[in-house]
C-alpha cells in the first residue's frame, strides 16, 4: 500500500484548535501520515526579499513567514495528537535550528522540501545524526525545481537507507500536463529507492492515480479546511471530501495493480483515467520520463531553492565572519547567489567591493583570504 501524506503545512496559522481540526480531517479522509512545516523566517529568507499580496493588503514575505512561527511545544502537541489518530507524524525543517528541534521530538519522518534539496549544511547535519542511529530515521526528499544532478548530490550526502524521493513541480498550482510521471519509474531505477509524487495540481484524481500506474508508492497532497482561507498553500490544497476521494481512487488503483499484475494493471488504470480525462491529456501527464525542469518552474530555479546571501550591508575590505552570510531562498526581488556548497570556503574571505543586505553572494565579491 502507498504511503498517503496529508500536508497540513502552515494551514493551521498557529492555532492548536485549527491544527487539530486539520488532523481530524486528514485522518478521517484516510491519510496514513500527517505533515507539518517547522517555520523560522530567519532560516528561510532575507527580510528584503519582497512582498506578498493578501486580501488584507501587501505584507513583506518575511513578515508573513514570521507570522507562521510556532514554539517547539506546538509541534510536540501535534505529533502526540497525530499519533492519537493512529497516523504517523512528518515535518519539514527549513534550517539547522528547526531540524535540531524537530529531531528532539522524534518524528516518524523528516521531509526535506524541494527548496531545501540543496541546503547542504542541513543535509550534512541530518546525515551525521542518522549515522549515529542503529535504525536511521526515515527521510523523504522532494525534488521540485531541481535537476538530476541536484538530486544526485542530495542522495549522495544522505545515502539510500530509509530514504525515499518525491517527484514534484514547484508551481502553485502545478499544471497536470507537465508532471511527467514516467519519471517516477526512472528515478526508482536510478537511485534504487522508493519514489512517489508531491502533487501541487488541483485535481484529486488525475496525478495521484497515474502516479500509482507509474510505479509510485508515496503520494503527498496539501489538505485544508477551505480553499478560501488565507493559508499560503490553501488555494492549491484539497478539502477533506476531495482528499477522501483521492485516497479512495488511489486504493482502487492499487487493487487494480494487485489483481492484474503490474503490466496489465498499469494499462487498465491508464484506460480508466483516460475515459474520464481523455487519452491525450493522460499521455501528456505521463510524459517521457526524462528529468527536466517543468516549464512552469523554470523561472523559479535559483530563486526558490537555496543560495548564499549577505545578511547586512558590508564594506570593501571587511572579512566574512559567522552570521554575515546565510543559506537562504532568493524568492521575489533579490538576485540569487552562489551555491551553498561554497559556504565554508568563503568564511574569512575579504570583500573586494561594497555589498548590500540581501545581495546574492558572488565569487567576484572577494579578493581572497
Amino acid at each position: 500500500m502507498s504511503l498517503i501524506i496529508a500536508e497540513i503545512g502552515t494551514s493551521h496559522s498557529g492555532s492548536i484548535e485549527k491544527a487539530k481540526q486539520l488532523v481530524d480531517t486528514a485522518a478521517n479522509a484516510g491519510a496514513d501520515c500527517i505533515k507539518f512545516q517547522w517555520v523560522y523566517a530567519d532560516e528561510i529568507l532575507h527580510p528584503n526579499t519582497g512582498i506578498v499580496k493578501l486580501p488584507t493588503g501587501d505584507i513583506r514575505l518575511y513578515d508573513r513567514f514570521k507570522q507562521l512561527e510556532c514554539p517547539k511545544s506546538f509541534y510536540k502537541k501535534m505529533a502526540d495528537y497525530v499519533h492519537s489518530k493512529n497516523c504517523t507524524f512528518c515535518c519539514s525543517p527549513f534550517g539547522l535550528q528547526s531540524l535540531k528541534e524537530l529531531l528532539e521530538i522524534k518524528p516518524d519522518y523528516v521531509k526535506i522540501a524541494s527548496p531545501e534539496l540543496n541546503h547542504y549544511k542541513m543535509l550534512e547535519y541530518l546525515r551525521d545524526y542518522r549515522n549515529k542511529q542503529k535504525k536511521k530515521i526515515p527521510v523523504i526528499l522532494s525534488s521540485g525545481v531541481s535537476t538530476l544532478k541536484d538530486i544526485e548530490r542530495a542522495v549522495e550526502i544522505l545515502g539510500t537507507e530509509n530514504v525515499s524521493l518525491l517527484h514534484c513541480i514547484t508551481s502553485y498550482p502545478a499544471p497536470e500536463e507537465e508532471y511527467n510521471l514516467k519519471l517516477i519509474t526512472n528515478l526508482k531505477n536510478i537511485f534504487g529507492i522508493d519514489c512517489g509524487v508531491s502533487d501541487h495540481s488541483l485535481d484529486p484524481i488525475l496525478v495521484p492515480s497515474l502516479s500509482i500506474a507509474a510505479g509510485g508508492t508515496i503520494i503527498e497532497k496539501h489538505i485544508t479546511l477551505s480553499r478560501k482561507t488565507l493559508g499560503l498553500d490553501d488555494p492549491v490544497a484539497l478539502e477533506g471530501e476531495l482528499f477522501a476521494m483521492m485516497v479512495h481512487v488511489v486504493h482502487q488503483s492499487e487493487v487494480t495493480l494487485k489483481h492484474y499484475g503490474n503490466e496489465v494493471g498499469t494499462q487498465r488504470i491508464i484506460e480508466q483515467i483516460s475515459e474520464q480525462f481523455g487519452k491525450e491529456k493522460v499521455m501528456k501527464v505521463l510524459g517521457d520520463g526524462v528529468k527536466r525542469l517543468a516549464s512552469s518552474e523554470k523561472q523559479n530555479y535559483g530563486r526558490t531553492n537555496r543560495s548564499l546571501h549577505f545578511m547586512n550591508d558590508m564594506k570593501k575590505g571587511q572579512k566574512i565572519k559567522e552570521g554575515d552570510v546565510q543559506i537562504l531562498r532568493t524568492e521575489k526581488f533579490l538576485t540569487p547567489g552562489i551555491s551553498p556548497q561554497y559556504f565554508d570556503m568563503i568564511q574569512g574571505a575579504v570583500l573586494s567591493m561594497d555589498v548590500k543586505a540581501g545581495d546574492g553572494v558572488q565569487l567576484e565579491n572577494f579578493i581572497g583570504k
